[in-house]
């Protein structure tokens, strides 16, 4: 916890790392913490609400760990995670994690090629998810040796109630590998970046610090994030449970502005992380806040936040939007907190208490303050991935001496807030997600009239970008307002919803450079006109 400060000065002069040597995530929130304490409200789909206890996790992942040692389940394993907020996902990353097991958080609107990608490249030995899951991945079988075992959510309740809730966790080092997260890469296929088990307490002055100095008296937790993203996983879940604070379960088919406001004061929750999507659709719709609302802090990432939402946060919400910022392989390492510092509109904040981010060039020397550079934050860190899973190369490449290359640009002013500039690479950023051309590109080269094929993000009012597609059409393929909807159609259904081209422009050629690279920005430049 971070130490108790009255200026962001101070906090960061008088903070200190406690990273033990020996160190387990699932140990670490669920069986030490108090037993009787409230840790899940869990909202199911028809309405009806279960509580789970601190000790109700603990003997329930106990006896998960014990289902996945009797299936021959091993040491450093990667164990799947295909299930939105419930339950049966928080205790599967759990038991994983006392069992000494790799978890793998997967997001339940993902296509069967995002599905296939992923579990073959990790190697996945077991899958837990429920039948919609079971349904996408079935068919992928014959491309999945590794995959020996799928625990389905509906049978899992019998499974568990044969097993003892007794089980020893295997003695995890902090420097351990816990649990792989896909982040799409600028080209080519995503890369999963592994993380440590230290990563939890990596994360947590990065949640205190926008929460307003997190966790008071009476805090409860909720996020519209899925769980599969880190966001969901390591911003709000596993930091609550660390505190011994409860976390609202509930993730709505579609993101409903007046619904999240009447939930929120329905569940008594008093700290959310919203993306900034979630913020402009409320805004949007002019949602206005029930009796019973009373939140304490809002923390929002991915995307900058202007003064107009700002000032709109502290009217309607009646807290101000604290803006944070991190990357999948570095998270929660920039962030604003009310609380310590007045909140400048366009910034991303100041560094958090115990990481050092600088503006370096493109060697790693730090620049001056008020130069133009690259965000980068110094290593070791225990926030930082351990590597990209399987690609060495790849996470050599992330690093310019001792400093990770966010791929994102900024300054940073004389007083120390932090101003993003623009991506150094072709990441795409919409509606919260950040989104590598290459896996879409991939995908629309798979359809029969599609030649060739680039993906940008343009602007968008509401998500920041959407994604636009240029394709060349095979010879025979005419361009056609039904040929778009079925190629979008055809990436929606392999991918994932967030990932298709709400645009497509028919082009006779793509402009490329003498080495025959794709020019993404004259196309960005082409989409934004």
């Amino acid at each position: 916890m971070l130490p108790k400060s009255d200026s962001y000065e101070a906090l960061c002069r008088n903070f200190r790392w406690e990273i033990p040597a020996r160190y387990n995530i699932g140990v670490d929130v669920a069986d030490r913490q108090t037993p009787d304490r409230l840790a899940l409200i869990y909202l199911e789909e028809g309405g009806t609400v279960r509580r789970f206890s601190f000790g109700d996790i603990a003997r329930l992942s106990n006896r998960l760990a014990n289902v996945f040692t009797a299936a021959g389940l091993q040491r450093g394993d990667r164990v799947a995670i295909l299930m939105g907020q419930a339950p049966e996902t928080a205790l599967a990353h759990i038991a994983a994690w006392k069992a000494g097991l790799i978890s793998l958080p997967l997001f339940t609107l993902f296509g069967e090629d995002a599905l296939a990608y992923r579990l073959a490249d990790s190697g996945a030995r077991a899958l837990v998810t429920d039948e919609a899951g079971r349904a996408k991945v079935l068919p992928l079988r014959d491309r999945l040796p590794e995959l020996r075992h799928v625990f389905l959510a509906e049978e899992l309740a019998a499974a568990l109630e044969r097993a003892s809730d007794r089980f020893a966790a295997v003695d995890t080092s902090a420097e351990d590998p816990a649990v792989i997260i896909y982040t799409s890469g600028t080209t080519g296929n995503p890369k999963g970046a592994l993380h440590a088990h230290r990563v939890l307490l990596g994360h947590l002055p990065g949640v205190e610090e926008p929460h307003d100095l997190f966790p008071q008296p009476g805090d409860l937790m909720w996020t519209p994030a899925d769980w599969a993203w880190i966001g969901g996983l390591f911003d709000v879940l596993m930091p609550a449970w660390h505190h011994g604070v409860p976390v609202l379960a509930h993730r709505a088919r579609k993101f409903d502005p007046e619904e999240a406001l009447h939930l929120c004061a329905r569940h008594a929750v008093r700290n959310v992380f919203f993306p900034p999507t979630a913020l402009k659709l409320i805004r949007q719709t002019g949602a206005k806040p029930p009796p019973g609302f009373a939140l304490r802090s809002v923390g929002s990432g991915g995307e900058t936040l202007g003064e107009e939402l700002l000032e709109w946060g502290r009217s309607t919400l009646g807290v101000t939007i604290n803006e944070f910022y991190g990357q999948t392989e570095c998270n929660l390492v920039v962030s604003n907190c009310a609380a310590l510092f007045p909140v400048r509109a366009g910034s991303m904040g100041k560094p958090v208490a115990g990481h050092h981010v600088a503006i370096v060039d493109e060697h790693g020397n730090e620049l001056p303050r008020g130069t133009n550079g690259h965000i980068a934050i110094r290593r070791p860190d225990p926030v930082m991935f351990l590597g990209y899973w399987g690609k060495p190369e790849a996470t050599r490449e992330k690093f310019a001496g001792e400093h990770l290359l966010t791929g994102d640009l900024g300054r940073q002013d004389e007083d120390g807030h932090l101003w993003f500039l623009g991506r150094s690479d072709d990441v795409i950023t919409s509606g919260g997600y950040r989104i590598g051309p290459g896996e879409i590109e991939d995908c629309l080269m798979k359809h029969e009239a599609v030649a060739l094929a680039a993906a940008v993000g343009v602007p968008d009012p509401v998500r920041t970008e959407i994604v636009k597609a240029f394709i060349v059409l095979r010879s025979g393929y005419q361009p056609s307002e039904r040929l778009a909807r079925e190629i979008q159609e055809f990436v929606k259904t392999r991918l994932a919803a967030h990932e298709y081209p709400r645009a497509i422009e028919f082009v006779a050629e793509l402009p490329m450079t003498a080495t025959g690279k794709i020019i993404r920005r004259a196309l960005r430049e082409r989409g934004a006109g």
